[in-house]
């Protein structure tokens, strides 16, 4: 059997696995590693155990999509670039487009009563998964005084300045102070050795692109029927380069830009999409094709254009992860050893705790006193804390006691 054969072989069981992860990946980033460790080290022998690690690492470090960005990364490793993208297609889309006819749905249906009775029981038990994700991100994060000041500092951020660049200017800050403060004083061969290899052009494209993207959103005139898509893809892009974290990050971001602060689309139906994501497998990120789709349903675009804000929603939100993986890993052994990259995670962390916090009580206001969706909140988190059930089943549990009842 020929070499390139082999790797043909290769390589189309390595797709069969991806699409086996898409559809049996519930449970968020830490269930999805387990599930990497089965379909692409333990069964197949992509990659080692040391390397998938390694790579998680990495997606942990960067901004964007952890889960993403470390199949992206094997995907990478074991066929290069084509496979990389192949994978990450076959990965995103499947949820992406369930999000998006979701969103379809939820405008078609929304003055039916029957649909709202269920979106009521499902409303509590989003925010008892946001409290849950705030819980146990803030346990392992917020272990010094240092952490837990940024966080708080984060928190009032949030509510004093209401503007969506309080993120990246929050979390550049936290990863300044955390990496100040814990790394040590060498390693600055190596820092040069790695810089030099960098291609600075590329960095350039990176982030000239969200600039262009803000400019023209900025300049063009809002009843253009081009103007809301070019501002969502700003909007999205943006906060894909700066969301560190993973999904139970980029939610409460969301919901401050797109609810709170730009209006595109209620609490309501936020909180309704966000529990039905909960319920599927895949990418936490594909929440976003929902709102792109709902954002352009609110501001009178048809089925097609809620189709591009699908579209434009979980593209932009996933291409500057998908660019920073691809860009870093053919160097990630290098990078690895430079310990203030490392350090400047708890201070980006301890922000990221704050923002939940933040969204998590912004999302509580609307709700009020009502002391039955109060309860199902708690019930919600301690189910989340004290047993093994997973948020997909306590989804679907609302779902059907909604239907019922």
């Amino acid at each position: 059997m020929q070499p390139k054969t082999l790797v043909v072989r290769k390589q189309w069981l390595f797709i069969r696995n991806v699409i086996f992860f898409t559809f049996t990946s519930f449970g968020g980033a830490q269930a999805h590693l387990a599930l990497l460790l089965k379909y692409f080290v333990h069964n197949t022998k992509f990659i080692s155990e040391e390397e998938l690690l390694e790579l998680n690492a990495l997606a942990q470090v960067l901004p964007g999509p952890a889960s993403t960005q470390t199949l992206v990364g094997i995907a990478w490793k074991v066929g290069r670039l084509k496979l990389a993208i192949i994978t990450f297609l076959i990965w995103i889309l499947p949820t992406a487009a369930i999000m998006t006819f979701a969103a379809i749905s939820y405008a078609m249906l929304d003055q039916k009563q029957k649909f709202i009775d269920i979106l009521e029981y499902i409303k509590p038990i989003a925010l008892g998964i946001v409290a849950f994700g705030a819980f146990k991100l803030g346990t392992k994060v917020l272990k010094s005084q240092v952490s837990i000041f940024l966080a708080v500092a984060s928190v009032v951020a949030t509510f004093v300045l209401r503007n969506a660049y309080v993120f990246p200017i929050a979390i550049l800050v936290g990863g300044m102070i955390s990496s100040a403060i814990e790394t040590p004083d060498e390693e600055t061969n190596l820092r040069v050795k790695l810089f030099s290899n960098i291609n600075p052009k590329k960095l350039i494209y990176f982030l000239g692109a969200l600039l262009l993207f803000a400019l023209i959103g900025a300049i063009i005139n809002r009843t253009s029927p081009f103007s809301l898509p070019i501002r969502l893809l700003e909007n999205f892009y943006r906060n894909g380069i700066l969301v560190f974290g993973g999904g139970q990050v980029l939610v409460p971001l969301m919901f401050t830009e797109f609810v709170e602060m730009k209006q595109y689309l209620n609490a309501s139906g936020f909180l309704s999409g966000f529990a039905l994501q909960q319920a599927l497998p895949g990418p936490t990120f594909s929440f976003t094709s929902y709102l792109g789709a709902l954002s352009m349903r609110n501001f009178g675009y048809g089925v097609w254009g809620q189709i591009l804000g699908g579209l434009i929603g979980v593209i932009g939100v996933n291409l500057p992860g998908l660019i920073l993986v691809l860009f870093i890993v053919p160097f990630w052994d290098d990078l690895k050893k430079i310990s203030r990259i490392r350090h400047s995670l708890s201070g980006i962390n301890a922000v990221s705790v704050g923002f939940i916090i933040a969204a998590f009580i912004l999302l509580l206001i609307p709700m009020g006193f009502n002391w039955l969706f109060l309860g199902i909140m708690v019930i919600t988190f301690l189910l989340l804390n004290y047993t093994k059930i997973s948020p997909p089943i306590i989804v679907l549990a609302g779902i059907l006691i909604g239907y019922l009842f």
